[in-house]
């Protein structure tokens, strides 16, 4: 099933059912306000979820309407915890390399992961306002997943089991903020502002056979203004998986159901298939010219992020955010 949420009934939004193919929801009155309430009892509220989605696929489902993305705010609007990861390897040594550094040995044993910020997440068609282009605006395609309550120490194996929800994150990232903060030795805070996150996540069933090993097997696509960006195959080249990432955050704590963690920029060994971020392009500029030549985002861009099933058809809908000025 496919699950969102509407800007209506205060901060954490009014959850709906959302038709197969994105054209139509209802409202799951009765069942659960929102998908936070849902995912605090997904054992007993996922089934009745379930029932009105095929009522819905079917043309049964009373009260159904027809979607307006706009209308739409994040699936979860706010969050009790958003871990993000960097479990793309490729990733992180051009990264690292294009910065004259050496990937830790541990980094290929144990994920790279920090706490982001969950307090409010941008819905699929609002803006991302910065204050300043001087900043280094970037984009991160990633692909995320949202968890039940977890326990702590869990096994990956059985973190797996866990995983109720994907979706998709635009996870803003503000470049030149980045190194100064780093250096502190403290982490992010000012160069990790919200995110946007798709208009529905899906349960992994939904995904059918593209869903395995706790990976999507499929190309992440990502358009600026306009123009093809890159596409990364979402199944290659992921170090850690899914269950992997959830069982490392729990090793010394558990998790509330609603979190949601985070794989990092999609990006490959075959840089032909584009980038998932303005570092990525600009890292391979810098390894094959000496120095990147494409800059990051300006106030007016577009970004969309989106990703297509065997048939073409777009599982979770679009992100698709301008950039523009925040005035104080």
């Amino acid at each position: 099933m496919k699950l969102g949420s509407l800007k209506e009934g205060g901060r954490d939004g009014t959850l709906i059912v959302v038709s197969r193919d994105l054209s139509r929801a209802v409202r799951a009155t009765g069942i659960a306000d929102t998908l936070q309430h849902a995912l605090e009892d997904w054992s007993n509220i996922a089934p009745r979820l379930n029932a009105l989605s095929d009522a819905l696929n079917e043309g049964k489902a009373e009260g159904a309407f027809d979607v307006d993305v706009t209308a739409l705010a994040a699936p979860l609007p706010r969050a009790y915890e958003f871990v993000d990861g960097s479990a793309y390897l490729p990733h992180v040594e051009r990264v690292r390399r294009a910065r004259g550094a050496q990937v830790p040995e541990s980094f290929y044993t144990d994920p790279l992961m920090y706490q982001a910020v969950s307090a409010g997440f941008l819905g699929p068609r609002d803006p991302v306002r910065v204050p300043s282009e001087e900043y280094g605006i970037d984009l991160e395609a990633e692909l995320v997943v949202i968890t039940d309550d977890v326990p702590m120490a869990i096994t990956p194996e059985q973190a797996a089991g866990h995983i109720q929800l994907v979706g998709l994150v635009n996870d803003v990232s503000l470049r030149n903020l980045i190194p100064g903060e780093l250096a502190k030795g403290f982490g992010f805070v000012q160069s990790k502002p919200r995110s946007g996150l798709s208009p529905v996540f899906v349960t992994p069933d939904e995904l059918g056979d593209v869903w395995r090993d706790s990976k999507v097997h499929l190309p992440l696509l990502t358009h600026v203004n306009g123009k093809w960006f890159g596409a990364p195959e979402a199944g290659v080249d992921m170090q850690f998986n899914f269950a992997q990432l959830v069982a490392h955050v729990t090793r010394t704590r558990p998790l509330s159901a609603g979190t949601i963690v985070g794989s990092g920029t999609i990006a490959n060994e075959d840089t032909s298939l584009g980038a998932s971020c303005f570092a990525e392009q600009r890292t391979v500029e810098t390894l094959r010219d000496g120095k990147p030549s494409t800059p990051f985002m300006s106030y007016g861009d577009v970004v969309r992020i989106e990703m297509l099933d065997k048939a073409g058809n777009s599982i979770f809908g679009a992100i698709e955010q301008r950039i523009e000025r925040h005035d104080a």
